[in-house]
């Protein structure tokens, strides 16, 4: 049994524990620490690209779907990190960046793009067809048959696909499949909002039913066997500056009504920054799913921003990387993946730039200028003592694992420990009596 379904069935023996994080990124950084933090507990791991990042034309990463798996796959050798143990996910797969083209050109994308990803390996697949198409009417929220009956269409693509790799290999693994989507555009809301509102209950029922229907039309008869999962709004949410936490009393109508789905768990998006006990409550609500990702590059930023102002301090300004200043460069020079998405004054647009949860900046890491910057603020503070009193004022939660002999002074281990410590919150989330080390000074 591969690992989802695993899952799916230690839920079903009473299990409320067992859930899996979905770390959506592209970064190999994020990657990486994301990988070696689970080789502590031979655990598998669960990767995704979105359709946004990763597609038959290349994405904002320029990587199609085999060449995202093998970027991910080159971070695993590397390290030593079993390939049979990372499951790679496709997010939002559907007509998300066609939406300006009429269903005919869009559906023609979207089939290629999903026979693409379950052709690479991909064995998560979210169909995501809630989104209008340019001759879709504007005035009318589209149908939940009109949805399901797109989706029905590239489930019996990725089929096919399939059926392909069946014919070179025998055992393959089928596909886990997600539907519905409950969510904002990936990556968090653009706008604060006063309040979150939790799926209803009839809601999910309605979807359930229509893709049922639908299969059924087509032909699929075994194919609502292979849904493990439908997207929902449990209340989570983040902007610029917010963050909305898991309420379980809000959730609770929700939660109940999905008891008798005992073949399907909820998937949660944009649960980014929230606490580690709202993770594992959700968990054991059911939402057993949880995808994050603009919060693992924020915390890669974060280590990254404390690593430069050390390095402010203890390398000549002429042979600094300036990555902070760097990277806003890059920013204001290509400012399409932002300026829609931040609104206020140019101090604010600043802060922002750098701060905001919604984390726009992860755009642009892969660009040749911030890779180069990251390269030679690694080489030049792998040349330099970092004062272990300096180190607690910019780093405190990695100065105790230094401490503790727990971390090295290794840049790369510290940035990449800045992410290990989200992960941590995922693991407290869906393993059974996990502890999360407490940060003491002494």
């Amino acid at each position: 049994m591969d690992a989802m379904r695993e899952m799916l069935a230690k839920r079903k023996r009473g299990m409320k524990y067992a859930g899996i994080p979905s770390f959506c990124t592209a970064s190999d950084l994020v990657i990486e620490a994301c990988l070696k933090q689970a080789m502590r507990f031979d655990d598998y791991v669960l990767v995704e690209a979105t359709a946004n990042q990763v597609n038959q034309f290349g994405g904002y990463t320029g990587m199609k779907p085999a060449d995202y798996r093998d970027f991910v796959y080159r971070i695993a050798d590397g390290i030593g990190f079993p390939r049979e143990r990372i499951i790679l996910g496709g997010d939002h797969l559907g007509p998300l960046t066609w939406q300006n083209e009429p269903e005919k050109e869009a559906m023609e994308k979207s089939i290629e793009l999903v026979k693409l990803f379950v052709l690479a390996g991909f064995k998560k697949i979210h169909l995501d067809t809630s989104m209008r198409v340019a001759d879709d009417p504007t005035d009318e929220m589209l149908s939940d048959e009109t949805i399901a009956r797109r989706g029905a269409i590239l489930y019996e693509a990725c089929e096919e696909a399939y059926q392909e790799l069946l014919k070179k290999n025998p055992d393959e693994v089928r596909p886990a499949f997600i539907i519905g989507s409950e969510v904002p555009i990936p990556g968090g809301a653009q706008e604060a909002e006063d309040s979150i509102s939790v799926t209803k209950p009839e809601a999910v029922e309605k979807t359930l039913a229509v893709y049922k229907e639908q299969f059924e039309k087509r032909g699929l008869n075994d194919a609502f066997d292979n849904i493990i999962g439908i997207v929902v709004q449990p209340g989570v949410e983040f902007g610029d500056a917010d963050v909305f936490h898991y309420n379980r009393t809000n959730a609770a109508n929700l939660v109940e009504a999905m008891k008798k789905y005992d073949n399907v768990v909820l998937e949660g998006h944009s649960t980014d920054y929230q606490p580690p006990e709202c993770l594992k409550e959700m968990v054991e609500d059911g939402i057993a799913i949880l995808k994050v990702g603009p919060a693992l590059t924020f915390s890669l930023r974060e280590g990254l921003f404390a690593l430069s102002m050390m390095e402010k301090i203890l390398v000549p300004e002429e042979k600094q990387a300036h990555f902070i200043e760097v990277m806003e460069e890059t920013m204001l020079k290509n400012p399409g993946n932002w300026k829609k998405h931040y609104h206020g004054n140019e101090s604010e647009l600043a802060i922002k730039r750098k701060y905001s949860f919604s984390d726009r900046c992860r755009y642009y890491f892969a660009q040749p200028e911030m890779q180069e910057a990251i390269g030679k603020l690694f080489d030049n503070m792998s040349k330099v003592v970092i004062p272990l009193g300096m180190l607690r004022e910019y780093m405190p939660l990695q100065y105790i694992k230094v401490r503790d002999g727990i971390l090295t002074t290794d840049p790369k281990e510290l940035v990449e420990d800045c992410v290990v410590h989200l992960v941590e919150d995922y693991n407290y989330a869906t393993k059974l009596n996990y502890m999360i080390s407490d940060a003491f000074y002494c």
